[in-house]
């Protein structure tokens, strides 16, 4: 059982989920790759799905249904189930709109895998205009144990720390999180980004004197976490 990273493109991030005989696609752009683990562990690709419907994450979905015989989870029907079972393995829904109005992450065992809701060391464009929903996912996230694995939509690893030292110049634990990049595979835990990553760390102490220092209110999380969104 586990989950599988695959990079396609330049900096997509795709997965597939795995239990003893079964397996789901989410933003499977690595079609060749996928299939070829498929055969090779003699798994059956049961679902393919994405975690929203940008066309750089639907991109090998037609594919990989085409060649596997896979059935597609839309977004309606994997908001209708709630969860997906993979033999032993429950991968769970998550309904977190924000950067689109379909966004969806999914819960499996102790990760989670947030397409571009929440990346390493930043979070999404917010293309829906509703801040406020946004807000109310990345807090669904973040409500998860803090040893919970982040498997992002896209490798910005490098891109959100360079911004990150710029707006926490004193914050050594940047430069930890750095030191542990590595391009083959690209997971954080919660934990790290409530550390680095200035789009979660609204209630942090040197967050909030910069909102201050900025001008921006503090006094509720909501008016805080509209002041990092607006940090540049």
């Amino acid at each position: 059982m586990g989950i599988r990273q695959y990079r396609y493109s330049s900096d997509n991030l795709g997965y597939l989920v795995y239990g003893r005989k079964t397996a789901m696609a989410i933003d499977g752009g690595a079609v060749r790759a996928i299939l070829d683990f498929i055969e090779k562990q003699s798994l059956e690709l049961r679902y393919v799905t994405n975690t929203h419907r940008h066309p750089d994450h639907t991109a090998g979905t037609g594919d990989l249904v085409k060649l596997s015989g896979a059935e597609y989870l839309s977004w309606e029907m994997l908001l209708a189930a709630g969860q997906i079972v993979l033999d032993d393995l429950t991968v769970e829904v998550i309904d977190t709109p924000g950067h689109t109005d379909d966004s969806i992450s999914f819960s499996v065992e102790e990760s989670l895998i947030t397409g571009d809701t929440l990346f390493n060391g930043t979070v999404g464009n917010c293309f829906s205009d509703d801040l406020k929903s946004f807000y109310e996912s990345v807090k669904k996230l973040l409500a998860f144990p803090p040893a919970t694995k982040v498997y992002a939509g896209h490798d910005y690893v490098k891109y959100s720390m360079a911004f990150a030292k710029i707006v926490e110049p004193e914050n050594a634990q940047i430069d930890a999180f750095l030191k542990n990049y590595d391009p083959a595979l690209i997971v954080s835990t919660l934990a790290d980004e409530l550390e680095v990553n200035p789009y979660v760390r609204f209630n942090a102490e040197p967050i909030i004197a910069l909102l201050k220092k900025r001008g921006f209110p503090v006094q509720t999380e909501y008016e805080r976490w509209l002041g990092v969104m607006s940090l540049e």
